[in-house]
């Protein structure tokens, strides 16, 4: 049986899929995404990388990344007893969750959202945020963005080239 700190956090994770289920089909309806879910417009695909590139540098990211990472530091520090305590603590690590990686899943609609090996590498790149030691992760984090500001910044100005 579900706990309520387990409900929470799943119910934070469908809230995200949904909004992003949304975004789907708006872009879909505006003829901004392939039949197979890949950004038809540069300007689009451009703007979500350079997005993604700079909230790698952000302190948002970093906060949520910190607390997302480490669970057990996570409780420890934010217990609460009882099942209304659960429920908080699962809609706040839940936040956090989401809150670190969700630019990186709207890069999804840059390559493809049915593209595995697209998938693969985001999923590796997640894997290795929220696991490498918090001093090396600023860099990984930093030069992500770096490359993914510069991949953007070249496929947006292929719209006008």
């Amino acid at each position: 049986m579900p706990t309520p700190l387990s409900s929470t956090t799943i119910k934070i994770f469908e809230s995200e899929q949904i909004i992003a289920a949304l975004a789907q089909w708006s872009l879909h309806r505006a003829a901004l995404l392939s039949p197979m879910m890949i950004s038809t417009s540069p300007v689009l695909g451009g703007s979500l990388l350079i997005a993604a590139g700079i909230f790698q540098w952000t302190s948002l990211k970093n906060t949520c990344l910190t607390h997302c990472r480490s669970p057990l530091d996570f409780f420890s520090s934010y217990w609460r007893e009882g099942s209304g305590g659960a429920l908080r603590m699962g809609l706040r690590h839940g936040a956090y969750c989401v809150g670190c990686c969700w630019v990186l899943m709207a890069l999804l609609f840059v390559a493809g959202v049915m593209n595995l090996l697209w998938i693969a590498l985001l999923s590796a790149f997640v894997l290795i945020e929220k696991t490498i030691p918090s001093r090396t992760n600023k860099w990984v984090g930093r030069i992500a963005g770096f490359l993914l500001i510069g991949w953007g910044a070249w496929v947006g100005l292929a719209a006008f080239g």
